[in-house]
């Protein structure tokens, strides 16, 4: 058995490790247990773009029509895959009850707030941890070929600038003069100026380095099977053997609901498959990441590469690299752009990201536990909300004050 711990965090993803190392900062004792290796999970594909522009959550009027239309289309950007998964559809229920405009603007309020916050301090934690990730406060851009849906953005744009988000639109014409990147029939953009990218396998990487230079321990290849509260801590049984701890964080992405019962609460959290393809960089790229609306691809150019990444299947745990999924990116990126691939296809990839059931994440105390804490819930914003969730949780953890508002994450409202 290993010695006793002050923090245990089960997950060395982007969040684990953010929390960690925020943790350490604050004096504790932290050790790591990872099922695979550091960053396996979707911290290492993901598009790597900083979005506070992204606070509408996916519960939105309207979502759950176009996941019924969409549900036999194979390269659909949103689907669920039919079949009988009772936890699918006890979700799909919870989920389809807030697609309504008041439990929108209410996630909405709640991401917008830990995404500024994390964006703001972003720059900052990258510096202080020595964390070289092709950082760069770039912008990005939502390009519209349909007039109908670039007008349509306006009721939401509206909402991000009241809640400080600033949001640039522009005609077509004006920006194709400005992006040769782009083909022609750009019906109009959105920019949001505030948002960023990074590429996301060099920042966990560089999470994993900071956090072991600080004194962190990961242990790798050792998946959780099972944890318990003891008198005065917790007890993790692993692969690789026993582990104790003061408090135990479970920050497991989309993994996490696999071992809620260990935590006596049901986690609703469901593995949202999203694909990426990378690709040497072509010798014109756009200027800015860019969001292809109407396909649903997101396109993210750094000096050492290309990346077409996106889409939301619900199809368990399926471990398969759907080429139906990956060939509907390539396929979106050419209605868009000129040059919509690289020479290299670099590599080809899916991940999970961890959807809450109302899209806010879910961060803080297990109701009726003293030891046992989640971080988990994410969705497609583990990346973005990576540095305020590891402040919040650390802040919790150690009883201090928060500087975020805890009661719109915490696991208490779904006790």
């Amino acid at each position: 058995m290993a010695d006793r711990d002050d923090v245990l965090i089960v997950g060395g993803g982007v969040v684990g490790l953010a929390c960690g190392l925020a943790l350490l900062e604050a004096g504790r004792q932290v050790r790591v247990l990872e099922a695979g290796t550091a960053g396996c999970g979707s911290s290492h594909g993901n598009c790597g773009t900083i979005t506070p522009s992204h606070a509408a959550p996916l519960a939105a009027p309207g979502t759950i029509a176009r996941v019924l239309r969409w549900m036999l289309t194979p390269d659909a950007p949103f689907r669920v895959s039919p079949r009988f998964d009772p936890a699918l559809w006890r979700w799909m229920l919870g989920f389809a009850a807030r697609c309504n405009r008041r439990d929108w603007l209410q996630a909405m309020q709640a991401r917008v707030a830990i995404l500024q916050d994390s964006r703001a301090a972003l720059p900052v934690w990258l510096a202080r941890h020595g964390i070289a990730c092709e950082f760069e406060s770039s912008g990005v851009d939502h390009v519209y070929r349909s007039r109908a849906d670039f007008d349509a953005f306006a009721d939401e744009a509206d909402q991000l600038r009241a809640l400080g988000i600033a949001v640039e639109q522009v005609d077509g014409a004006e920006y194709l003069r400005g992006e040769p990147a782009l083909r022609e029939g750009v019906a109009g953009a959105v920019r949001f100026p505030g948002d960023a990218r990074l590429r996301p396998d060099r920042y966990v990487a560089g999470l994993a380095r900071a956090f072991r230079e600080a004194g962190g321990v990961i242990v790798e290849d050792c998946e959780v099977q099972a944890f318990e509260e003891t008198g005065d801590g917790v007890r993790a049984q692993t692969a690789r053997g026993v582990f104790t701890g003061r408090d135990l964080l479970l920050a497991a992405g989309a993994w996490s609901p696999t071992l809620d019962r260990s935590l006596g609460l049901r986690i609703p959290v469901q593995p949202g498959k999203g694909y990426s393809i990378t690709y040497s960089r072509p010798a014109l790229v756009p200027k800015r990441p860019l969001v292809l609306h109407e396909r649903s691809v997101c396109v993210t150019v750094w000096d050492s590469g290309f990346r077409l990444g996106s889409t939301m299947e619900f199809s368990g745990y399926d471990r398969s690299l759907n080429p139906v999924r990956l060939a509907a990116l390539e396929r979106g990126a050419r209605e868009y752009l000129h040059e919509p691939v690289g020479a290299v296809r670099e590599e080809e990839w899916f991940g999970w990201r961890p959807v809450s059931v109302d899209d806010v994440p879910i961060l803080g105390p297990v109701p009726g536990r003293r030891h046992l804490w989640l971080a988990t819930g994410h969705g497609m914003l583990g990346v973005s909300m990576s540095v305020a969730t590891g402040q919040l949780m650390t802040d919790l953890i150690c009883g201090r004050e928060p500087r975020l508002d805890p009661a719109p994450y915490a696991p208490a409202r779904f006790a």
